[in-house]
């Protein structure tokens, strides 16, 4: 079923029914795009407010630009301290930064891109056969959007994830077409990640190991996303806003754009640097530092060009549920600083942090 626009919706418009039968192609957006259609279906309209572009401001506007932070001489003790400021200040005001001279070798970053896109791109037949929505049944899931059944309105994205850690998938359950590239990446957006949380604990003024000694970086989640072109992007997202219910994101993204922040009661472009991750906080650190740094709201915007991939890294806490438990540290509390989140004695299920209610950017 499709319409022009949003004020042509047949009254005989049955969204769970027309929901059902996109999922059951199992051929995702990408689907719909080699079939050549001209028009999206009223699935993937979203309400006009949502797909505006009225309160952006282009990236290029010096005051409105997301923090880079170059890494290099990270080990040198005034440029670590350097550093470390600007990782604070970026997360206490942005949420959001982009980072250089991370140790990801370029050529790394330039084959996970191709893996995604070559399991997006490859035959339908053998992607079909990692198309699920039960998240225990396989180390892999593909399929448009995770939320299909339970969000207001459909995004122009299709993904896979993987769980890469803390237990490791078998290599042989991994899709053919980018288990080696995956494996290497995934290593090395740990590395990447144990680092950040070490620059992120001297920022809050603790001992560099104690994000990584509270798991914050125990569990990784790897999302392979695509979102093809769009014949009519106003009408739809890529992906809606939201916040990461996690601890941290590092983000890998191509050259097409889309990824906005929300920042100052603005959308701010978050362009394409080579070589360059994105890194945003999440719920979860917003949480345990007791609101000094920031999860903020974010989105991708639909686009005639494409197909857009990127690869969002999800820190969180592991995929098996715990009684552990995740509140406000202590050391950054005092009666001048009380807890701000009162969660039934001030603490957090574990498992909070691995729902995939929102599926990164």
């Amino acid at each position: 079923m499709v319409a022009t626009n949003r004020d042509e919706v047949p009254t005989n418009y049955d969204r769970k029914h027309e929901l059902k039968a996109f999922d059951d192609t199992k051929e995702g957006v990408k689907g719909l795009v080699d079939a050549g259609i001209t028009e999206i279906p009223r699935i993937f309209y979203h309400p006009p407010d949502e797909c505006s572009n009225d309160y952006t401001f282009d990236h290029e506007e010096s005051q409105h630009s997301i923090p880079v932070i170059d890494l290099e001489g990270l080990f040198d003790p005034t440029k670590r301290k350097e550093i470390v400021a600007a990782v604070g200040e970026a997360s206490e005001t942005w949420g959001f930064f982009q980072i250089e001279n991370h140790g990801i070798p370029f050529d790394v970053l330039e084959e996970m891109k191709k893996g995604v896109l070559g399991f997006h791109e490859q035959d339908t037949e053998v992607k079909k056969q990692f198309y699920t929505r039960d998240h225990s049944s396989s180390p892999v899931i593909y399929n448009s959007n995770f939320d299909l059944y339970s969000a207001p309105a459909t995004n122009w994205r299709d993904s896979f994830l993987c769980y890469m850690a803390p237990i490791p998938p078998k290599i042989e359950d991994l899709p053919e077409v980018c288990r080696e590239i995956l494996v290497e990446y995934s290593k090395q957006v740990m590395k990447l990640g144990k680092l950040l949380f070490e620059l992120l604990s001297e920022a809050l003024g603790l001992k560099p190991s104690h994000l990584n000694d509270i798991d914050c970086s125990e569990g990784l989640l790897v999302l392979g996303h695509y979102y093809p072109p769009c014949p009519q992007p106003e009408l739809t997202m890529g992906t809606s806003k939201h916040a990461d219910n996690n601890f941290m994101s590092v983000l890998l993204q191509d050259d097409i754009g889309g990824l906005q922040v929300f920042h100052q009661n603005k959308w701010i472009d978050v362009p394409h640097v080579p070589g360059a991750l994105v890194v945003n906080i999440g719920d979860l650190i917003q949480l345990i530092s007791n609101d000094i740094f920031k999860s903020v709201e974010h989105r991708v915007m639909a686009n005639r060009r494409g197909p857009r991939v990127s690869v969002a890294s999800f820190f969180s806490t592991g995929v098996r549920p715990s009684t552990k438990l995740f509140g406000p540290i202590k050391e950054l509390l005092s009666e001048d600083n009380p807890p701000n989140f009162d969660l039934g004695g001030g603490a957090l299920p574990r498992t909070l942090g691995i729902s995939i209610k929102e599926e990164g950017c």
